[in-house]
């Protein structure tokens, strides 16, 4: 039984647990509030020592950062696999995957928000246009990316082809943050027409934030 600790609101933990439920996998949930800074607690820094989520436990090992955590479980577990054999369709699953997880998110990510109105002293007005600002210019590269797919690695049902793959796993949290934070989709057709069609999978409804026991 794989032991993930997660928020409900955290983007990397909901990967994780996209990623778990796709693949057919037992997992445990421990929660571990941010807004209670639980975080914080020397127990769980003892866990993860940048006192992030998600954290999963694998047996005695310890893991944490969620994109390399999804390849150990596609390395190690059965279920579907997350990153394709093919090596060219594997580089375009990461591509994207790293688009959302290394050039939208850190940006946005929740510490970056506080520090933004806490230490900097701007207004949650400012706040919300730097968020919308750089998910916009985050989203419209990858709608560009998949019109501008290569040969054979075009969307299908799903961001490349017709099998759920690490960019989908990062896909969907990242247009849960937009949609909170009010960001115009519309521009979108591709991406969103993606989007509906991974929440209509039960595995990616059941770990969407609201349906988690944690959700506040």
């Amino acid at each position: 039984m794989l032991t993930l600790y997660t928020y409900f609101r955290s983007s990397a933990a909901f990967r994780m647990r996209l990623a778990l439920n796709h693949k057919g996998l037992a997992w445990e949930p421990r929660y571990v509030s941010l807004v209670k800074n639980e975080h914080r607690d020397p127990a769980y820094q003892a866990l993860n020592p940048q006192g992030l989520v998600p954290t999963m436990i694998d047996g005695g090992e310890r893991l944490n950062q969620s994109m390399a955590m999804i390849e150990y479980l596609d390395e190690t577990q059965p279920g579907a696999k997350l990153l394709p054999d093919q090596p060219l369709a594997r580089w375009r699953g990461r591509s994207l995957a790293q688009l959302v997880a290394c050039e939208i998110h850190p940006v946005n990510n929740l510490r970056i928000l506080k520090y933004l109105k806490g230490e900097m002293g701007h207004s949650q007005e400012e706040v919300d246009t730097w968020y919308r600002h750089w998910c916009t210019e985050g989203l419209s590269a990858f709608e560009r990316q998949l019109a501008d797919a290569p040969a054979g690695l075009a969307p299908g049902l799903y961001c490349v082809g017709d099998q759920v793959s690490l960019a989908d796993v990062c896909l969907v949290p990242q247009i849960f943050n937009a949609q909170r934070f009010a960001v115009d989709l519309a521009p979108y057709p591709m991406t969103m027409a993606i989007f509906k069609r991974l929440m209509a999978l039960p595995a990616f409804d059941a770990a969407q934030p609201s349906k988690q026991p944690d959700a506040i």
